[in-house]
């Protein structure tokens, strides 16, 4: 168990707010600005019970950590992006998958990017929580057909893939980003094949395999254990040789967790800002508790999917995996109108 102790955002704040107790010497600005920090607190994995540091307190202690916070995510993260869900499998979760259909595939990844996707994001296998893993080339014949489509119309794609000749042939084609569900732990080539690619890598959250993970989750501290096992796995691709600007975090909501710790993550999403990565959060559609699991069928979970995505924006999330792209949208503006740079006063 790691004895690392974590420097955790308490209160914080976005937006106008943020703007004025940083002024007043209140809170310290975090992520290059727009958003802040007037209390931490130290958790680690241990269970230890946390301890409370005001602004000067925090700085004078921990002054790596807090220059990990307050340094400015680079472009493109430096702003709200949005990557579309395109699923190209018979079995996804959310019930959109289009397995087997290229023209109708590349026809809903021209939707997404007219409607104000960054990019679409393209799987062939499902990793939702009780799927069974399918052969690899089974996972190449569903997704390099709709690859080289979108290749040749130049529509920027990122690959969801646990496997390293997937995404050997991902990157031939111009893959900008490679989504790993087991953080480039499942197949021993994928943290060295990703690491030297250059291309923008999510280092996504889990434990064990798909087929299982969900059975009987434990942690004593889910925030502190996430913070830990990312950590790791960022760890690992910076050693590597992958550019650290270009390697975001995603704390895996639904991947080895039940509702008591999507929910404590969701609460305390600016935690993971601590890893010094712009944070990538993927909500859409996914039966975070009980009574949105019961919601069916998933696509009819569009209004707790915006409240989730504003949520993650709220905390300063950079990137946002969804499956309605345009009404995800509205929302990233609205936010961006609310917390973005704050303009001069008017006169009322």
């Amino acid at each position: 168990m790691s004895a690392r102790r974590w420097l955790v955002p308490l209160g914080w704040h976005a937006g106008i707010q943020a703007a004025e107790l940083v002024a007043a010497g209140r809170a310290l600005p975090v992520l290059g600005g727009g958003f802040a920090v007037s209390a931490f607190t130290l958790r680690r994995a241990a269970g230890e019970g946390p301890e409370v540091l005001d602004p000067a307190a925090a700085a004078a202690r921990h002054p790596e950590e807090i220059a990990a916070l307050a340094r400015p995510r680079a472009a493109p993260f430096d702003r709200p992006r949005i990557a579309g869900v395109l699923n190209l499998t018979p079995d996804s979760f959310s019930g959109d998958g289009l397995a087997g259909a290229r023209d109708a595939a590349l026809a809903r990844a021209r939707e997404m990017v007219a409607a104000g996707a960054d990019w679409v994001e393209v799987g062939g296998e499902s990793v939702r929580p009780g799927a069974e893993a399918v052969p690899v080339e089974e996972e190449l014949a569903r997704i390099l057909p709709v690859l080289e489509a979108l290749s040749a119309e130049r529509i920027p794609f990122a690959v969801e893939t646990r496997r390293a000749v997937v995404m050997r042939r991902a990157l031939e084609l111009g893959a900008a980003m490679l989504n790993d569900s087991s953080g480039f732990t499942f197949d021993p080539e994928a943290a060295s094949v990703a690491a030297s690619s250059g291309a923008v890598l999510v280092v996504t959250h889990s434990r064990g395999d798909p087929a299982t993970m969900n059975r009987a989750p434990f942690y004593r501290d889910v925030v502190a254990e996430v913070l830990d096992e990312l950590d790791v796995r960022i760890r690992r691709l910076l050693d590597l040789g992958a550019r650290e600007e270009r390697v975001l975090a995603d704390p895996g909501f639904c991947f080895a967790k039940k509702e008591p710790h999507d929910l404590e993550l969701l609460r305390r999403l600016p935690a993971l800002h601590g890893l010094g990565q712009p944070l990538y959060v993927g909500l859409s559609r996914k039966g975070l508790t009980r009574a949105l699991e019961a919601v069916r069928p998933p696509a009819a979970r569009l209004p707790a999917s915006l409240a989730a995505a504003f949520h993650a924006l709220w905390c300063g999330a950079r990137l946002l995996r969804v499956h309605d792209v345009a009404e995800t949208r509205q929302v990233v503006e609205l936010f961006t109108a609310l917390c973005g740079e704050a303009p001069a006063p008017q006169p009322l």
